[in-house]
């Protein structure tokens, strides 16, 4: 169908998309890759509604590259890492964890719990994303504490070693732009080395910029972000509430999208249901953003 060739279930060719634990370095391999790669947002702390949203409607594991696992606005907290991270690597995704803020210990415990990489909600300037860099990556790249050895539960490979010291470098730094600063220095931190995805937050932008949402200076800031990453050879990446939204952010050119979150899946598709029961058709929402 024309929605399946637009939007790839399959972003990475060489990347495991069945069952079983991925290997790190997804970073490096989302940058060699081109097309738009799809996941949904989980906030829910349930590995079983994790896993029922990677796996799809066939029962079969439906082949998404990575998932994101939300600790900053959700219910989820690091005591769920582990078994999140696990659920989602299970089926075949890289599990990225959303941590509430840039602070070296949430980035570390993130991490360690196994996760394949990490984003931080309102990167302002340059300084903030090089933070978020170093607290991300071993010595002598960063400052991240050693303690692989501790959490050998959590994924395969995380024996210390050559092998996985090197790896481990090549875990994934994602940063959020959502404010007016984040804008205006969106291209200088696109150029920080070690930063591999800017990720536009649609929702809290407008609220920071004081702006409609969706409106023109909104979306001129979006494009600005997406420009900028681009030039700066990383990936871009947004939060979009329906599939119709993504449909049109994957047209402009966004290299990951999360399409919904587990929250709106239930919601809306129960509600629904409910509606069409009753006879009174579906409640249709076409909204941008997050």
């Amino acid at each position: 169908s024309q929605t399946r060739s637009t939007f790839p279930r399959k972003l990475l060719s060489s990347w495991p998309s069945k069952a079983g634990f991925p290997p790190l370095g997804f970073g490096s391999h989302l940058q060699r890759e081109k097309g738009s790669c799809l996941t949904g947002l989980n906030s829910i702390p349930s590995t079983a509604v994790a896993k029922t949203i990677l796996r799809g409607d066939s029962g079969a594991s439906v082949p998404f590259t990575w998932a994101l696992v939300d600790a900053e606005h959700g219910l989820i907290s690091d005591v769920h890492y582990y078994d999140l991270v696990n659920a989602v690597g299970h089926e075949g995704a890289s599990p990225i964890i959303r941590i509430p803020s840039g602070e070296e210990w949430m980035i570390k415990r993130a991490l360690d719990a196994g996760a394949h990489g990490v984003m931080t909600p309102m990167c302002h300037s340059e300084v903030d994303a090089a933070k978020v860099v170093s607290y991300a990556k071993y010595p002598p790249l960063g400052t991240r504490g050693y303690g692989p050895m501790f959490a050998p539960h959590a994924f395969p490979g995380t024996e210390p070693g050559a092998e996985y010291d090197t790896l481990a470098q090549d875990v994934l730094v994602a940063v959020q732009i959502e404010s007016r600063a984040g804008v205006e220095n969106v291209a200088k931190i696109a150029e920080v080395d070690g930063v591999d995805v800017i990720f536009i937050g649609p929702f809290d932008l407008s609220k920071q910029m004081g702006v409609e949402r969706g409106g023109q200076e909104h979306e001129a800031a979006t494009q600005k972000a997406l420009n900028a990453a681009h030039a700066a050879n990383k990936k871009c990446a947004i939060f979009c509430t329906d599939g119709a939204a993504a449909l049109i952010r994957a047209k402009q050119g966004f290299d990951m999208i999360s399409v919904n979150t587990d929250v709106g899946v239930l919601k809306r598709g129960m509600a629904n249901d409910i509606r069409t029961a009753n006879g009174e058709g579906q409640k249709v929402h076409h909204r941008q953003g997050y």
